[in-house]
C-alpha cells in the first residue's frame, strides 16, 4: 500500500497544484526520489549539492521528526502519512507535530494549507454570549485550531439549557457558563487559549474588552446587548459576525467589513419592548442555534483565511421549517448614525434606554412587587385574591404552583373583563418579565391594586419548593 506526501502550499508550484502525491518508497530518500522524478524543478529547494536535506527544511512520518531518527534514511512503512515541512517567513510559531497531524485535513486544503493554519493559530477571536449560538460558536473554532478565544457571560448553567446549549452536560448544571465552556474546549483542543470574561457587556466595558480580538461573534439575546455589540464593534474597526434565532428562523451576516453596512444600516432602532417575544418566551428548536451557529463559525474561519465570499452585504434568512434559505441584498447607509459619513454616535450609550427598557425605579412607580415568601403567605391563607399565571400552557406542564389562575400572556387583553378594577390581582410567570408587562397593561385599564411576584416560578423553585423543576 502506497504512502502520502504532503506538498506544502509554498512548494505546490511545482507539482501543479496537488497537495499530496502517492509514493512507494521505503525511506526517505527513495520517497524523495519519487517526488524529484516526477517534479525535478522541486529537489534544489530541499536538498543541499551535497545531497543533504537543507538546513530550513523538516520531514515528518507519521508525525516524527526525520532528523531525530534516521535522516533520509528514516523508515517509511506502507500507508504512512508524509509531510514536507519548510520554514515560512512570519512571527507566528511553528505547528507542533501534534499540531500538524490534528489540523492535516485542513492543510491538506490548498485553500487553508500550512500558512492558512497558521493564520488560524495567531487569530483572536471574541464569542459574546455562551449560550445556543455561543456553543457551536466556540466548539467549532476551538477545533478549527483558532489560537485565542474570548468568550463573554455571567450566566451559569441550567437545565433549560441542554436542549440546545452542547457545551455543557447534567454534571455541570450549577457551575458557570464560562467555566464549563473552558474545560470542554481545552479538553477538545489544548493546544489554543480560553480568556474568560465572566462579567455582563456593558457601555463600560465594551471597548476595553473588544479592543484585543480581530473580529466578534454576536451570540446575544437581547437587543440592548446587540446594539452595544454593533457600536462596539464599529468603534473599534472589528468585524461582527452576527447570528440571530427564534423559533424555526435564524438570520446571518457579516456587518462592519471593510466598506460593508452595520447592524444599524439595516435595523437603525430596535422593537419597542415586549413586542418580539424572547426564545424563553417564544421557544426555539433545539437544532437551529446549532445550524445558525455554525455558520457564524465557517463565516470568522473565512474572514481569517481571506477566503470566499463572506457575507458582507448579504443577510442570510434561514427557515427551519420548510427547510429553505433565501438570501437578501443590504446596503450600507450614509446617514447610519454609526457608520455613516457624518456619525451622530460616536461613543456608547445607554443600551437599556436606547431599547426603550425601563429602569428599575420607573417599574416601582407602575406596580407593586412582592417576593415568593409574600405570595406564599398570602396562598396560605383561607380567602386570597386572584394569582394570575400568565406562562404558556406548555410550561404548566413542566412546573406550576397550586391555587393560581393560568391565563396565557398572549391572551390576557381578552380576559380583563372577567375581573373587577378594584380587586387586588397578583401576576407571575416564569421570572418575573412577562408578569410585569401584563402588571402594566392592567394598570392602564384602570386596575388599582396590581402586584408582581418577583423572580416568578424560578424564585419559587429556589427559596420555597426545591421539588418544583426549573427550566
Amino acid at each position: 500500500m502506497a504512502s502520502q506526501l504532503r506538498i506544502p502550499s509554498p512548494l505546490r508550484r511545482f507539482t501543479g497544484g496537488d497537495a499530496a502525491i502517492s509514493v512507494n518508497g521505503g525511506t526517505i530518500k527513495e520517497v524523495l526520489g519519487e517526488l524529484f522524478t516526477a517534479h525535478p524543478e522541486i529537489k534544489n529547494h530541499l536538498i543541499e549539492e551535497n545531497g543533504d536535506l537543507r538546513n530550513f527544511v523538516n520531514i515528518f512520518v507519521n508525525n516524527e521528526d526525520i532528523r531525530h531518527s534516521g535522516g533520509l534514511d528514516s523508515e517509511v512503512i506502507d500507508d504512512s502519512d508524509v509531510r514536507i515541512i519548510p520554514s515560512i517567513a512570519g512571527g507566528v510559531d511553528d505547528l507542533t507535530p501534534p499540531e500538524l497531524a490534528r489540523y492535516s485535513r485542513h492543510i491538506t486544503l490548498p485553500e487553508v494549507g500550512m500558512d492558512g493554519q497558521k493564520k488560524l493559530k495567531s487569530a483572536k477571536v471574541l464569542v459574546v454570549g455562551a449560550g445556543g449560538l455561543g456553543c457551536p460558536v466556540a466548539l467549532y473554532l476551538a477545533a478549527a485550531g483558532v489560537g485565542t478565544i474570548g468568550m463573554v457571560d455571567y450566566d451559569v448553567v441550567d437545565e433549560s439549557n441542554l436542549q440546545r446549549q452542547i457545551l455543557y452536560g447534567v454534571s455541570q448544571k450549577g457551575q458557570p457558563k464560562l467555566d464549563a465552556a473552558k474545560e470542554r474546549l481545552q479538553n477538545l483542543n489544548p493546544h489554543i487559549n480560553i480568556k474568560l470574561h465572566s462579567v455582563a457587556l456593558t457601555s463600560e466595558n465594551a471597548l476595553d474588552i473588544v479592543k484585543d480580538y480581530d473580529m466578534v461573534l454576536d451570540g446575544t439575546d437581547n437587543f440592548p446587548t446587540r446594539y452595544l455589540v454593533n457600536d462596539a464593534c464599529v468603534m473599534s474597526g472589528k468585524p461582527n459576525v452576527y447570528g440571530s434565532i427564534y423559533r424555526f428562523d435564524g438570520q446571518v451576516s457579516v456587518f462592519n467589513h471593510e466598506d460593508g453596512p452595520c447592524y444599524r444600516c439595516l435595523y437603525p432602532s430596535p422593537p419597542p419592548p415586549g413586542l418580539v417575544p424572547s426564545c424563553a418566551e417564544g421557544g426555539v428548536l433545539g437544532v437551529l442555534p446549532g445550524i445558525i451557529g455554525c455558520l457564524q463559525a465557517n463565516e470568522a474561519i473565512k474572514l481569517i483565511l481571506g477566503i470566499g465570499n463572506l457575507m458582507k452585504g448579504r443577510f442570510l434568512l434561514f427557515d427551519a421549517l420548510e427547510m429553505e434559505f433565501t438570501e437578501l441584498k443590504i446596503k450600507k447607509d450614509p446617514q447610519c448614525v454609526v457608520c455613516g459619513e457624518n456619525p451622530t454616535v460616536t461613543e456608547l450609550i445607554d443600551y437599556e434606554q436606547f431599547c426603550g427598557i425601563p429602569q428599575a425605579e420607573e417599574k416601582k412607580n407602575d406596580f407593586d412587587e412582592i417576593t415568593v415568601f409574600e405570595l406564599k403567605d398570602i396562598l396560605d391563607q383561607d380567602n386570597y385574591p386572584v394569582v394570575i399565571d400568565v406562562r404558556e400552557p406548555f410550561e404548566l406542564d413542566i412546573a406550576q404552583i397550586g391555587g393560581t389562575t393560568h391565563i396565557p400572556m398572549r391572551e390576557m387583553e381578552n380576559h380583563l373583563s372577567e375581573f373587577n378594577t378594584n380587586d387586588e390581582i397578583i401576576v407571575h410567570c416564569k421570572s418575573g418579565g412577562r408578569s410585569a408587562k401584563i402588571c402594566k397593561l392592567l394598570i392602564e385599564n384602570k386596575f388599582t391594586n396590581v402586584k408582581n411576584v418577583k423572580g416568578g416560578i424560578l424564585a419559587w423553585s429556589k427559596e420555597i419548593d426545591s421539588s418544583i423543576p426549573q427550566y
